[in-house]
């Protein structure tokens, strides 16, 4: 990973969409900080499209998408993408299993019952897709070994497993961040998805597909604490953690366009 500071000003000034992660992002500690909320704002002023991509539940991406700073929402991991579109609500969903959701609750089960201190998140009422085992937001953090049983019960179901910050998400579904890009980008963003002329940012290994897919992505500094639980890491990396450093990568791109 290169600093922030190296990303060419040709790069810089041919990115017309940023793809972003929400939690450790753009968040530091939980909360949306000043830096991050105003850089949103600034990359939509410049003409840049704002895209969260997120694993967080749709009943908080249809709240995103009607007020926050972005062009769309993709949630849930890949599950959907939600996006105002002249004032109404427009939303995309993945196709998933009929039995998903016994099979899901089976899950619950046996990951509560044998990996001690976890718990279901606490958003995962508002879920339409999958289902969200806390495992550092709301309880003491779990140990690696924990967490990649969490991750093994998930897998024994056949269910698509991924790690983020907080979480451990897993569905049914042939899905994920980046075909969901994929598929959103011309029916919400009315153009196809082009890497080149694109960023994405994380910090969690649930960004590898991104992070593989993006050759400019970016990760904030705390991508680092995590890095050696993927596969791929980011081209770039900016010096602060979380808001901050999403705020510094904006910021690094938008210094670059005329």
């Amino acid at each position: 990973m290169r600093p922030i500071a190296e990303m060419p000003s040709a790069v810089c000034a041919r990115i017309s969409t940023i793809f972003t992660d929400i939690d450790d992002t753009l968040t530091t500690r939980g909360r949306i900080q000043a830096s991050a909320y105003q850089a949103m704002w600034d990359a939509l002023d410049a003409g840049i499209e704002v895209v969260l991509v997120t694993g967080r539940p749709a009943g908080w991406c249809d709240m995103l998408a009607r007020q926050f700073p972005a062009t769309a929402v993709v949630g849930e991991n890949g599950a959907f993408t939600f996006a105002m579109k002249e004032g109404r609500m427009s939303r995309l969903f993945a196709p998933r299993p009929a039995e998903a959701a016994s099979l899901l609750k089976q899950i619950e089960a046996e990951v509560l019952a044998e990996v001690p201190g976890c718990k279901v998140a606490a958003d995962q009422h508002y879920r339409a897709y999958d289902l969200a085992i806390d495992f550092c937001e709301e309880v003491p953090p779990l140990d690696r070994a924990s967490v990649d049983k969490i991750v093994e019960i998930f897998k024994k179901y056949g269910a698509t497993a991924k790690i983020s910050s907080i979480h451990v998400n897993g569905w049914f579904g042939d899905f994920d961040k980046l075909s969901a890009c994929r598929q959103m980008a011309p029916v919400m963003l009315g153009h196809e998805l082009d890497v080149d002329c694109a960023t994405f940012v994380g910090d969690s290994p649930n960004d590898v597909p991104m992070f593989t897919a993006f050759p400019h992505a970016c990760g904030v500094a705390n991508v680092s604490a995590m890095a050696d639980r993927m596969s791929v890491l980011p081209a770039y990396i900016a010096p602060s953690r979380g808001s901050d450093g999403f705020a510094e990568i904006v910021a690094h791109i938008l210094s670059h366009r005329a």
